[in-house]
């Protein structure tokens, strides 16, 4: 038999349920990870930057796939001593000097093995950029060996578009 407190109490437990903010993707999942990896880039003033998912092949490993870190690590056998490498900035925060105060993550598209997810920032400094298309930089992942690896980052500069993939296989051709 049902007593009144607790139907009272089975209420009030569905209300609050109702009213929590709801994750905004589980942390194995391409929005919970860009969620993870843009908070830690937002920490403090914002200027810390993504280099920490490419700056070393543990990084790489962890957060590209197999296809990206192998291309990569290609790229990278064939720069000059004392070069910078074909992706001399950081993607993450689409910028030489990051500056992220906030972001959005919002998935575009999720199937089974594939997703897109695209993260808009703002910086600090209220329009740093003059193209709105320069604060959105989107991510192709792919689900390989039990994970979500993110296969490539795109952005734009002054509109113009760019994609870590391609700046790689550009560096090959020469």
């Amino acid at each position: 038999m049902v007593t009144r407190r607790k139907l009272i109490l089975s209420g009030a437990a569905a209300l609050l349920a109702a009213m929590l903010p709801r994750r905004a993707g589980a942390a194995d999942e391409p929005a919970g990870i860009l969620t993870a990896i843009y908070t830690r880039v937002a920490r403090g003033k914002g200027d810390g930057g993504g280099t920490f998912v490419i700056q070393t092949k543990a990084s790489r490993t962890k957060y590209l796939s197999n296809s990206l870190v192998a291309l990569w690590a290609k790229a990278d056998a064939r720069t000059r001593k004392g070069d910078g490498g074909p992706v001399d900035f950081d993607p993450v925060s689409n910028s030489q000097d990051p500056d992220v105060n906030s972001f959005k993550v919002a998935a575009e598209k999720q199937g089974a093995d594939k997703a897109t997810v695209a993260v808009t920032t703002e910086s600090h400094q209220r329009n740093a950029r003059a193209n709105p298309a320069d604060k959105t930089i989107r991510y192709d992942f792919i689900h390989e060996a039990g994970q979500w690896k993110i296969d490539d980052i795109k952005g734009a500069v002054d509109g113009s578009p760019w994609s870590v993939r391609a700046l790689l296989v550009d560096s090959l051709k020469y």
